[in-house]
């Protein structure tokens, strides 16, 4: 049984991203009893994950500021502060931010991949390793239902 989740902005797990950007876990599968995942990306020009397709989730992107480009399937398309973008399951995809800085919430229904973000990623509350950055990881993906098909678009 689900029970309400409030958190102060303070209590999101904060992620180092690619390029030393920051992916903030709003919600996760613990919170919603596996319904969904919410996180909110504070990220910089050129910030672009492998293309990929998810087996598991669908997932939404709404671009609260900056400019992307956004693959989908066969499509391309220029997004800009407001867009939205609706990814079923199984849609090859991709982005890449193409402003200055962007700042992007990602939705996913079912949760379950907020995992593979902690096991590729850092949380900045912990002390960060010399030399540490964020590079994705085929097998980690794989083993929350996501496969690469290449590199970032």
């Amino acid at each position: 049984m689900s029970i309400p989740y409030l958190a102060r902005p303070e209590q999101h797990q904060q992620l180092e991203w690619l390029h030393g950007d920051t992916l903030s876990i709003l919600l996760d599968g613990a919170a919603t009893d596996g319904r969904l995942m919410v996180g909110r990306f504070d990220v910089s020009r050129g910030e672009a994950p492998p293309w990929h397709v998810h087996s598991r989730e669908d997932e939404v992107f709404l671009l609260i500021s900056g400019t992307a480009l956004v693959w989908a399937g066969d499509e391309e398309s220029e997004l800009t502060a407001g867009g939205i973008v609706w990814l079923p399951r199984n849609v090859p995809h991709s982005y890449r931010i193409t402003s200055e800085k962007a700042d992007l919430l990602m939705i996913n229904t079912p949760a379950g991949i907020e995992g593979m973000f902690r096991e590729t990623g850092r949380d900045r509350s912990t002390p960060r390793p010399d030399g540490f950055s964020v590079t994705p990881r085929p097998e980690v993906a794989t083993a929350y239902g996501s496969t690469v098909l290449g590199p970032p678009r």
